[in-house]
């Protein structure tokens, strides 16, 4: 009999916790170790509606979900794949997996619910790093009397790229090439991710602070587009004009500003990897203030196009080859504070905008050049970063980390000799 493992996490939600979850239930599936139950919850506000009955890929997961909250036994193994203070016992070995965290410090709960766990899973050195540095001190009589720090351990598995979807091709999904025939530009940078809460300049993936430079570089000039792939993590109509709104409140700085496209609402992978490739689309670009990974950025490594980021945090592990904004770390504005999450006594990465500026003109007017850098991140993930290589790492920690199970044997009752006993006769005779 196979080891009973339930998995808990948003495999249903159109969210990156939940591509990620989906990601970590098809590598236990491949290994063939195990029978998986998962318990399907929410994240935050994200749809859930990402499984497809008629994907031979989703309905793997599908036929393991449980319907209710019972299972037949206790789990030899609970994956629990939420925020660390979420992290609960549900087995005889428990593992938690989290993206982690974009700056410098985490809440101690998240300390806590880590401490409750067997083994840790981050998916980069950044999260590790920052589990393994936060302690907090308890205080009585204003003296130290006990730390609190982590002491589960932890490893570091990366969100491979499923290379059977994400690379390069020239066959795109016709809904992308009808959105942007519409655009009259043909060099376009490529922003995406969340817009989220954080006055200008301060949000997490500082897309106003992104938005704001190319304008001022490109303003007045003839030159590139940028396609903006955002949302506030809903794709209602309301949603989409307030994205609106704040393109256009930024664009209102300048007499006459470069065209910033939005492209708002739900895509399928095959639509985002359509638009990687199409021929319109020709860099990536991020000001992320902190990533625990950078999901997009990897996916969009296999295109074979140059990537510019901000150089700090999760995706420093794979961006091997791309353009570098530098900058300097800062302690987090009131405005970007996430209870329990973001905390404001924090730091993280803050781009440098007039070196970005530079960089946004040296790509545009020397291409070439950096289409080769494309080139080779392009190798360096399909290498080293593909669902392959991580469902290898994965497997090397579960074999290393969790203890087999006791196999229960039919208890055998000691064997005895015969014993040979004297022929005796009857009294009498």
């Amino acid at each position: 009999m196979k080891p009973l493992l339930l998995v808990t996490a948003p495999v249903a939600t159109r969210s990156g916790y939940g591509s990620h979850s989906r990601d970590i239930v098809h590598s236990l599936i491949d290994m063939d170790r195990f029978d998986i139950k998962i318990m399907s919850v929410r994240w935050g506000n994200t749809s859930m509606n990402a499984l497809d009955i008629n994907n031979e890929n989703d309905k793997k997961i599908i036929d393991r979900l449980l319907l209710e909250s019972r299972l037949p036994r206790e789990p030899d193994i609970h994956i629990h794949i939420v925020v660390p203070n979420e992290f609960q016992i549900n087995a005889k070995y428990n593992i938690g997996i989290t993206a982690g965290i974009e700056s410098t410090i985490v809440h101690q709960t998240w300390l806590e619910g880590c401490n409750r766990m067997d083994l840790i899973i981050v998916p980069s050195k950044h999260s590790r790093q920052v589990l393994i540095d936060t302690v907090y001190s308890k205080m009585q009589d204003k003296k130290e009397v006990a730390k609190l720090k982590l002491t589960t351990p932890v490893d570091v598995l990366f969100e491979g790229v499923d290379t059977n979807i994400y690379k390069q091709t020239t066959e795109l999904d016709q809904s992308i090439v009808d959105e942007l025939d519409s655009i009259p530009e043909n060099f376009c940078f490529l922003q995406m991710g969340h817009w989220l809460q954080g006055d200008h300049g301060h949000d997490r993936k500082d897309i106003s602070g992104c938005v704001q430079t190319f304008c001022k570089t490109f303003n007045g000039r003839k030159g590139p587009a940028m396609i903006l792939k955002t949302s506030s993590a809903t794709f209602s109509v309301i949603d989409r004009e307030n994205m609106l709104i704040r393109i256009n409140n930024i664009k209102s700085e300048f007499s006459n500003p470069p065209n910033i496209y939005l492209l708002h609402g739900d895509l399928t992978d095959s639509e985002i990897n359509s638009l990687y490739n199409h021929p319109k689309v020709k860099a990536m670009v991020s000001f992320t203030h902190g990533e625990g990974y950078g999901r997009p950025l990897a996916e969009f490594g296999t295109s074979g196009k140059p990537i510019m980021s901000s150089w700090w945090s999760g995706h420093k592990d794979f961006l091997k080859h791309s353009i570098r904004l530098v900058g300097q770390t800062a302690q987090l504005h009131g405005s970007s504070v996430w209870d329990k999450v973001l905390l404001e006594e924090s730091h993280w990465f803050f781009v440098n905008y007039r070196f970005a500026g530079t960089m946004f003109k040296t790509i545009y007017n020397k291409y070439k050049k950096h289409e080769q850098l494309g080139k080779r991140q392009k190798h360096h993930i399909s290498n080293y970063y593909s669902m392959e290589k991580m469902n290898e790492q994965f497997l090397e920690i579960i074999t290393n980390r969790v203890p087999k199970p006791v196999e229960e044997k039919t208890l055998e009752l000691p064997s005895f000799d015969p014993i040979e006993l004297p022929t005796l006769q009857k009294s009498g005779e």
